[in-house]
This record gives C-alpha cells, structure tokens and sequence, in this order.
C-alpha cells in the first residue's frame, strides 16, 4: 500500500486505485483497448467468469483500465463497490432501472438535472413505477411522502441549477425508517467536498463528465455504495450496454490527479463571485450555499467541507431579454451546455439542465427563465470579476 488508511483526499486522487504495478512497470495506467481476455486454461476461465477469482472476460462488462477509475471513485466516496457507465444519464438511468420495478414508489425532489426529473415524469411512469416530486427545501413534506410508502429515495444537493441544499442525514434517516434505498446524486459537490455515504446514503453517484472529469472533454458516469447494490446496478449496465469506454476512462483518471487542486480553487473563487455578485445592484437573487443569505447555508455547513463550483443567479428585471443581452459580454466563460470544467461556463435552463422543458414545465419547477447558472472555472479571481462586471454594466 502506498498511503496510510486515512489518506487524504488530495492524495487518494492521485493514487487511489492504482496501487498495483501496471505493465512494463509504467507510472500511469495503461489504456487496455481489447475486449476480449483470453485464457489457456478453462477451470481459470471459468472462474474468472463466475467471480470466484479476479480479472476480466470481456470488455462490455469490465476493463482494466475502466476499473481504476471506479476504484478511484469508491475510495474517495469510502464505499464498498462502484460501477461505472457511458455517460452521467448512463449511471442515472441505469440505477433507477436496476433498483425499481413495477408498482415500486420513488420519492424525490422537484429541483433534479432536467434528465432525471424526464425519468421521474416519463420513462418510470410507463414501467409502472410512481413518482412523488416534492417541494426540494420542505423536508417535512418530503418526510411525510417516504412515510406513504418509498422503496428508493432520490436525493440531489446541491441541486441543478438552482443550488438547493437538501439535508441528507435526515432524509436518509426517514428513508430507511421506511424501507427505502437512499441515493444521492453528488456531482455539484463532488467528493473532496461531500460525502453522502457518511451521512447515511446508500449509493452515491456521479456525472463523471463534469467535475471529476474537469477539463469538458469525456462522458461518464459512476455509482458506489453497499456491495449488494451496487452488483444490481452493474448487472443492468452489464445487459444494458452503456460500458464506460477504455480511453474515457483514462481522461477521467488523468483529470482526477488535480481533483483536489481543482475543487479548492473553484470554491475559493465561487465563494468571492458570490459575495461581489450578491453587492452587485444589477443582481437579483444570488444562489450559493456559501453566504449566509441563502436558505440552505446551516444544512452546507453542517455536511459540506466547501461550498462548490457551482452557482446560479438573476438579473433585476427578472427578464429572459436582459439575460439574452448579458450572457454575449461575458469573455471568461464558455457559452456552453456544460459544468464544472477547467475553464468558467455560463448559460440558461433552457439551454442546458432543463432544456428537456419547456417554459410553463420550468416555471413549475421553480426555475426562473432569468436564471443565470455559472461554473466557476481556475481562472484568476480578479479577471473573472472583472469580466462580469463589464458584462453586467448598463444593464
């Protein structure tokens, strides 16, 4: 073992999972391209196949280099098993197929990424699973709706775009009074700064293409938690298909070395944007956990170690005209349906989280057609403030 037990997380990006020697005794993890392992003797063969012995058959359902990155992850999250697939949808879908069957009851929140509220609101319904969105900050209401029955809860906080916080112990804590499996989507946070396996999830999981990724260039998704499900979640990507790719893999293992560097300088610079955003007179609403105006800032501090990357806000007027004027003048920030990359992005619903909605379906979901949701990137402070402040003048 190179690191003690209680590692830390800067370090167990940068050597978690990759502990062995690889091939030819390189430094870096090799990307293995075949899909099939070849093996001169049955009895191995087949015991391979079984489980009974470790290693690899064939490449949609596991890979060498696929599997450094999920034990990258299950390590930074401290669980027992993760699996991996194409894309963040990929993980997404894919738990909420492997873990729910008809006449099931999932219960969640308004405020999730606009894919899985279109999972909540059509693809379950026709397999027969009912869905109870609620209010994302009434955690009384949410209580009272695990109460009525719930096999899986489905939490996410900070949540997309809006940057709500949900209070993951106690809902955790109702959920399974009641039976439910707890799953947490925590791509906003990541987990240099949240952890919601130790706050009493049961499967966490990832967008891998946004934070963990960091530089907007591979698709990906992960879930780890208790072994039990996470070999279900596994068995339905494995049939279903949606195998995270070798060379993505890779991009996601090289992008997570700087994991730890990354997270500390999104969340130095997001929590200076949000404090100058919030004195700005153009300014409306600013939406981070990070300042003592927002609601959820007791809940953040009490499970959060930083308050993220991540933040939203509208422009007075609350006008979807005088967003259509701002979003041009920024330079520092790609106009982009994206997150959580190297470089800052800025954009609207409508065109990234919830583009999936329409207008009248976004305005239900509590979503302001005003609302600006803006990644902070690693640029300099000064130049991104600078930036906005050219941009939000004469508006």
């Amino acid at each position: 073992m190179r690191y003690g037990k209680n590692a830390g997380k800067g370090t167990l990006s940068v050597w978690g999972g990759e502990e062995r020697v690889f091939a030819d005794n390189t430094t870096q993890v090799p990307v293995f391209l075949g899909v099939a392992h070849a093996y001169e003797d049955l009895d191995e063969w087949i015991d391979v196949s079984l489980g009974k012995k470790p290693g690899h058959i064939y490449g949609r359902n596991t890979n060498p280099t696929v599997h450094v990155f999920e034990e990258k992850v299950r390590l930074l999250e401290g669980a027992e098993a993760a699996t991996s697939a194409a894309t963040g949808m990929g993980i997404i879908s894919g738990v909420l197929c492997a873990l729910l069957s008809s006449g099931d009851r999932v219960v969640s929140v308004k405020d999730t990424y606009g894919g899985t509220s279109v999972m909540f609101n059509e693809f379950l319904p026709r397999q027969g699973v009912i869905s109870s969105l609620c209010d994302t900050t009434d955690h009384e209401a949410i209580e009272r709706e695990i109460a009525k029955g719930c096999k899986l809860l489905y939490l996410e906080t900070p949540t997309n775009p809006t940057i709500k916080i949900i209070d993951i112990a106690r809902l955790a804590k109702a959920g399974h009074e009641a039976g439910a499996v707890v799953v947490v989507d925590n791509t906003f946070a990541t987990p240099i700064n949240q952890n919601p396996l130790e706050l009493g999830a049961d499967i966490v999981l990832h967008s891998a293409t946004k934070f963990l990724g960091g530089h907007a260039d591979v698709l990906g998704g992960v879930a780890c938690g208790k072994a039990d499900l996470v070999r279900k979640i596994y068995h339905y990507r494995e049939i279903n298909g949606a195998s995270l790719a070798p060379m993505s893999a890779y991009l996601l293992l090289r992008g997570m070395k700087t994991l730890g560097l990354r997270i500390a300088r999104q969340n130095e610079n997001a929590m200076a944007i949000a404090r100058y955003l919030e004195a700005h007179p153009a300014i409306d609403r600013v939406f981070y956990p990070g300042l003592e105006s927002h609601t959820g800032h007791e809940i953040a501090k009490r499970q959060m170690r930083g308050f993220g990357g991540m933040m939203s806000f509208t422009l007075k007027g609350n006008s979807f005209e005088t967003v259509r004027k701002f979003l041009p003048k920024l330079n520092l920030a790609h106009k982009a349906a994206n997150l959580g990359a190297v470089e800052t992005i800025a954009g609207v619903p409508a065109t990234t989280s919830h583009v999936e909605c329409t207008a009248e379906e976004r305005k239900a979901l509590g979503i302001p057609e005003s609302l600006v949701r803006y990644s902070v990137g690693i640029e300099d402070i000064q130049d991104l403030i600078e930036d906005l402040d050219q941009a939000l003048c004469g508006l």
